[in-house]
């Protein structure tokens, strides 16, 4: 194994590790205020639905996306692909609703940026691995 391989090997698992504990923190944050009654959906401010409810679900997928990228399954680096698809699509959609009038929280634009940024990369990496490995799967 080269250095090189091993280096994106531990770039891959450590985004796996990322993934599992993102998912939990967005299970529980999108819970909260989908669930949490008035004062946790008060405290979210102009949240929009369509995105928490989106994150929230997410979440679990997030979960199962990063214990596929920690054990090294190739299903993990496509399913970080098919969260960077969806998630790209909501915050197309989600920029339609701010285009139209809608209200939102800037911290929203943010975390959606966070969150299609590091899918994008997750994918990216996890698929490159897995042409680049002669074996045919995700390091």
């Amino acid at each position: 194994m080269s250095g090189t391989s091993g280096g994106r090997l531990w770039t891959i698992r450590g985004l796996g590790l990322a993934a599992v504990l993102f998912g939990l923190v967005t299970i529980m944050e999108g819970g909260h205020v989908l669930f949490g009654g008035p004062e946790p959906a008060a405290a979210a401010g102009a949240y929009v639905p369509f995105v928490v409810w989106f994150n929230f679900l997410a979440g679990f997928a997030y979960i199962a996306a990063g214990l596929g990228l920690l054990t090294g399954r190739p299903w993990g680096g496509r399913l970080a692909l098919v969260l960077a698809l969806a998630t790209l699509l909501v915050f197309a959609a989600f920029g339609v609703h701010i285009a139209l009038g809608g209200a939102y929280e800037t911290r929203t634009v943010l975390a959606m940026t966070l969150r299609s940024g590091f899918w994008v990369l997750a994918a990216a990496l996890a698929l490159t691995g897995a042409r680049s490995d002669g074996r045919g799967h995700s390091p």
